[in-house]
């Protein structure tokens, strides 16, 4: 057997112009992102016979080679982890991701991820094992909520168009400290925070465009439970756009502030997370062109929360 790995693929129309290495952490599930790079850098990867740098654009049509040695590749090794499939057909999965689970692998975790869990249950329901599931979107690693997940090839391309043409119907849950008006629309650019490369910001002269749309559900004191309609999927978006506007999500270790109200501290400090929930998911099936709708209420350590403000004074 070879000790070199060779994997091969061509660019879709869509991702053209694009930075390849975020191309390809989307291709290519056994890689991180960081992995990618480091190939590329050390000419493991080509773009039609070229080689490439971390900056390099991905080419429409384009064959794309692959050629790494297998210490280079992760380890998706089946693990049986609580997981909530609430959808199974043979095109695609949506489950309810608990908080606390990474969705991918990557160099800080290697085990344990969403995609370990979902080989689990796609081997035990077969007796086979399936190819790899394809992540088309993300939540963050402590957000809880519904996902949609492709089996097949055909189903990852159908359902990464919907998510670029903004036709993946998509409702979050929060709990948003201060949050005192009706509704509010957020249409800003977003990009790195330019000193905290963990974070993100709305505040950047270049980005790319993130909107989001929040309305009150209820009025709680010292904060307020909002219903948040996602239009673009940017990284932190929800979080970023309502720290930025002085309105935290309860709990968030990144983008909170300090919390004057000793009781307030006390039920973030208790929920232990940002108080995010991916509740609604709604889409045109890619492959039987059927609607199809989802919910999920948010779980018992954000419902803990949300009782536990209700119970305070104002």
């Amino acid at each position: 057997m070879s000790p070199t790995a060779i994997e091969r693929f061509q660019v879709r129309e869509e991702d053209a112009g694009e930075r390849l290495d975020k191309v390809l952490a989307r291709y290519t599930p056994n890689y991180s992102r960081s992995q990618i790079q480091r190939l590329i850098e050390g000419g493991a990867i080509t773009q039609d016979g070229e080689t490439l740098t971390k900056t390099s654009r991905a080419i429409a049509g384009a064959e794309i080679r692959i050629a790494a040695p297998p210490s280079e590749r992760l380890v998706l090794e089946p693990e049986n982890l609580p997981i909530d499939i609430l959808y199974e057909d043979p095109h695609l999965l949506v489950v309810d991701k608990p908080a606390g689970m990474v969705v991918h692998p990557s160099k800080g975790h290697t085990s344990g991820t969403l995609v370990h869990a979902i080989l689990h249950k796609l081997i035990e329901r077969s007796g086979e094992d399936e190819d790899r599931p394809g992540i088309v979107h993300r939540l963050d690693k402590d957000t809880s909520g519904l996902m949609v997940i492709a089996r097949t090839v055909k189903a990852f391309e159908a359902l990464g168009a919907l998510f670029r043409a903004q036709e993946i119907h998509r409702e979050y849950h929060a709990i948003a400290l201060g949050f005192d008006r009706e509704q509010q629309r957020f249409e800003t650019l977003h990009a790195r925070h330019p000193r905290d490369r963990k974070r993100f910001s709305s505040r950047v002269e270049a980005g790319k465009v993130a909107i989001t749309e929040v309305r009150r559900l209820e009025a709680l004191p010292f904060a307020a439970l909002v219903e948040c309609r996602l239009h673009t999927g940017r990284t932190h978006q929800i979080r970023v756009h309502l720290s930025d506007a002085g309105y935290p999500l309860l709990g968030d270790p990144l983008y909170g502030r300090s919390i004057s109200n000793p009781a307030v501290r006390a039920i973030g400090r208790e929920l232990g997370r940002q108080a995010l929930h991916a509740r609604v998911l709604a889409f045109q099936h890619p492959l039987s062109g059927e609607d199809v709708r989802f919910e999920r209420e948010a779980p018992a350590d954000f419902q803990r929360a949300l009782e536990a403000l209700r119970a305070l004074k104002r």
